[in-house]
């Protein structure tokens, strides 16, 4: 016989699971209505958040790492988010062998101002909750970022299915 909490544990999970799926599918089609308006990738919108995210700018290796490219696919997306004017190579003082990638902040205005239409809907949805939900939130975001990492990583090691 099942335990009760055991059954609602069982059905909570299944219930996060299936919402799981709903929110990732709705973001990615929101990130790629973002791309679509603003004329860019899916992968460029991620990887301009990213970069804008970091205290400082990241070299093409970082970048890959951050988003589970190769080098060769990161290299080709700082190649069209340079010409589109949203990041600029700029030598390293610390070490003139490495180059960062760092975002041209007049170009970013112009995501920002996207985000910035659609923020006061987002706040009112975080408005929704207590400060303790949104510790709960947060720390979960974390953990999951951490996971999804370490899930690629190990998907990577895998040989693909046929």
């Amino acid at each position: 016989m099942i335990h009760v909490t055991d059954a609602r544990r069982s059905r909570l999970y299944e219930e996060l699971s299936t919402e799981s799926r709903r929110y990732l599918a709705a973001y990615a089609l929101f990130n790629q209505a973002v791309a679509d308006h603003l004329g860019l990738h899916p992968t460029d919108v991620q990887c301009l958040s990213l970069l804008t995210a970091e205290p400082e700018p990241l070299t093409v290796r970082q970048i890959a790492d951050l988003t589970g490219l190769t080098t060769g696919s990161a290299t080709r997306l700082v190649d069209r988010l340079e010409r589109g004017g949203y990041v600029a190579r700029t030598p390293d003082s610390q070490d003139r062998r490495r180059v960062l990638v760092t975002p041209v902040p007049e170009r970013i205005a112009r995501v920002t101002a996207v985000w910035d239409d659609l923020a006061p809907a987002w706040h009112a949805l975080l408005d929704s909750h207590s400060e303790d939900e949104l510790e709960v939130i947060t720390r979960h975001m974390r953990k999951a970022q951490d996971l999804s990492h370490a899930q690629m990583r190990h998907l990577r090691s895998r040989p693909k299915p046929d």
